[in-house]
């Protein structure tokens, strides 16, 4: 008689839902609940009052900026990770997850220090005219720090496991190099791309330490949405707080929601390709 490995569907099924319930449901419940006992009208003066509007602009602008970036950067070096072998890769490769281990508290601190006007990175670029601490080119920078892994972990695999096949059969039809990333290549890595966009983006909309040491909290200019969250929690408005991260919570929702939608359209693509 064949055996599960796991010990059976009962107990795992009922381990699974626990932990969910207790780690994600419960917390989430408690923010709706507490959202909820707002009324209509006083719910939307909250989280449309010119700060709370003004740091929503911040936060999604800056988190698509990063999210661009990390997108571009990150294919670039999970291309490199995976297709080439160079002193030093096995160190490259595991900086990549140095994000992941890191305080978010450190890296903003970190970034902070190499990017203030007396700092490696930022007094160099001051020559230049260019400010990066206490600006929005700063929130960006934390966000793609912190960011990035998403993007590079997500499309690793699966270009470890294309078919070379695949390329030189390409190659061999006179398609050029950019021919064959642009329709062998992207179709194949466009769900994985997708799935590491969507936590990236998730995760700059949900970041906090690594921004507010370098961002610099000036509310209408450089205050993102979990610290005004934060802000109203001090101020013991707890209501307040919970109807500004309900609009994060739904604004990542939809995300995931629009992701997973593409993604199942990139992967009937790619299988009837």
């Amino acid at each position: 008689m064949r055996r599960n490995v796991l010990p059976g569907l009962r107990l795992s099924l009922g381990v699974t839902l626990l932990y969910v319930g207790i780690i994600v449901v419960l917390p989430l419940a408690a923010l709706v609940f507490k959202a909820a006992s707002l009324g209509p009208a006083e719910y939307w003066a909250i989280i449309s009052s010119p700060r709370a509007v003004a740091s929503y602009r911040v936060t999604v602008l800056c988190a698509l900026a990063a999210t661009l970036f990390t997108t571009v950067f990150g294919l670039a070096l999970a291309w490199v990770l995976t297709r080439y072998r160079f002193p030093g890769w096995r160190l490259v490769d595991a900086i990549v997850d140095l994000p992941f281990a890191l305080p978010t508290a450190v890296a903003g601190i970190a970034l902070t220090a190499l990017f203030a006007g007396n700092g490696w990175f930022g007094s160099a670029l001051a020559h230049v005219g260019i400010k990066v601490a206490y600006t929005p080119l700063g929130i960006i920078i934390a966000m793609a720090f912190t960011s990035l892994p998403f993007i590079v972990r997500t499309v690793q695999p699966v270009l470890e496991d294309l078919d070379p096949a695949l390329e030189e059969a390409a190659q061999s039809l006179g398609g050029s190099d950019f021919e064959i990333f642009r329709k062998v290549i992207l179709p194949l890595l466009t769900p994985a791309i997708l799935a590491g966009l969507s936590l990236s983006f998730a995760r700059s909309l949900g970041e906090f330490g690594a921004i507010i040491f370098i961002a610099g909290n000036q509310p209408f200019s450089t205050e993102i949405t979990s610290l005004l969250v934060f802000i109203r929690l001090e101020e013991y408005d707890y209501q307040a707080a919970a109807a500004i991260a309900s609009v994060l919570l739904i604004t990542a929702f939809v995300m995931l929601a629009v992701t997973n939608y593409l993604q199942t359209r990139a992967l009937r693509y790619t299988v009837r390709s």
